[in-house]
């Protein structure tokens, strides 16, 4: 069991203040968060059919919940894991223009899941998708999109601190934009996490690119699918990757801390290329890819937000299970009580 516990810690706000933080924290973000991007909030589903290659495969090793529908001859459905490829068939389906987009309440359940501080069964985060022209297909508009999000990410830590002065704000004004490559030449006696760590430590708010890829020392900075991220597109610093993750300095717990995963996504021929790097080409016969192929989806960038993990940033918590109800082993809620941290 991974159980981070701080010395002397105290929770700031009480837990009917917590949950009234929790609520302020969601609404103005996700109306900030809809107005820098220009996006409109859609209902999303729990669960879609199996075997269409719609749900989000994440590293591809992680088991989705499934289960029979008896009205339709036990045909198989799973929860969904997150919305990454869906979104896409809801904006082909909706026609919006580029420059606009969707987003929603994604809630899924990870049964593989580690549970730590900031790992749980369950996940809840806003997933959002933008359509964009062709030729924002570059590094420069991943930069410029990373940046409308983190202002909108700055201005809710104000509005916690004027409603809690007690929380001051910790983020810094701007994010710092690092390649994994540069990473691993910069510390390369480290693991990708423990360089994350170096450099969130370092610099408080950062945006690590080209997640997924291979790395010409080897290395794969952190594990991602092949079908939706673009992690294979040459830019003009020479790096690949189009995608990356929002990873901020957690005071609390004294780690790197994940925020956000997001990138521009794959086109007919990254899809291709990166299928086949990973020897997943018969997924090229599934549904969602078939779409995708014949030129039925239309470009996006999109992503998905923690909302628990956000909510814990903000408010200063030492455990996830201060944020959200879910299921934990018997030895770690008894040690998170006896040191001041109450799981809901």
């Amino acid at each position: 069991m991974q159980l981070t516990i701080p010395p002397d810690y105290r929770s700031i706000l009480d837990v009917a203040q917590t949950e009234q933080a929790i609520k302020l924290v969601k609404d103005f973000f996700q109306i900030n968060l809809a107005s820098a991007l220009r996006l409109r909030r859609v209902t999303a589903p729990l669960f879609v059919r199996k075997g269409t290659g719609i749900n989000d495969d994440l590293n591809g090793i992680e088991r989705p919940v499934t289960f029979p529908i008896r009205e339709m001859q036990d045909e198989g459905a799973e929860i969904v894991q997150s919305l990454a490829k869906w979104k896409r068939m809801a904006l082909a389906n909706m026609g919006l223009p580029a420059g606009y987009g969707i987003y929603t309440d994604m809630n899924a359940i990870r049964p593989d899941e580690e549970l730590t501080n900031i790992h749980s069964l369950y996940v809840d985060q806003w997933d959002w998708e933008r359509v964009i022209d062709a030729e924002e297909r570059n590094l420069e508009f991943l930069k410029k999109t990373v940046r409308q999000i983190y202002s909108a990410i700055v201005r809710t830590e104000n509005l916690v601190q004027a409603y809690y002065p007690e929380i001051m704000p910790v983020l810094p004004e701007e994010i710092h934009f690092f390649h994994a490559e540069d990473l691993a030449l910069r510390y390369p006696a480290l693991s990708p996490r423990e360089r994350e760590t170096e450099i969130a430590r370092t610099y408080g708010a950062v945006f690590i690119i080209g997640i997924g890829g291979v790395m010409p020392n080897g290395e794969i900075h952190d594990g991602r699918a092949p079908d939706y991220d673009d992690w294979t597109t040459a830019t003009t610093q020479g790096h690949k990757g189009l995608n990356g993750d929002i990873i901020f300095w957690n005071k609390v717990l004294n780690r790197s801390f994940e925020i956000s995963s997001m990138g521009i996504r794959v086109d007919r021929d990254t899809l291709t290329e990166q299928l086949r790097i990973r020897k997943m080409e018969e997924r090229r016969r599934l549904y969602w890819h078939q779409l995708l192929l014949n030129g039925k989806l239309p470009p996006t960038i999109g992503g998905g937000i923690g909302q628990s993990r956000l909510c814990m940033f903000f408010l200063r918590k030492a455990h996830i299970g201060e944020i959200q109800s879910s299921i934990w082993p018997e030895e770690m809620i008894i040690r998170c009580r006896n040191n001041g941290i109450h799981l809901l």
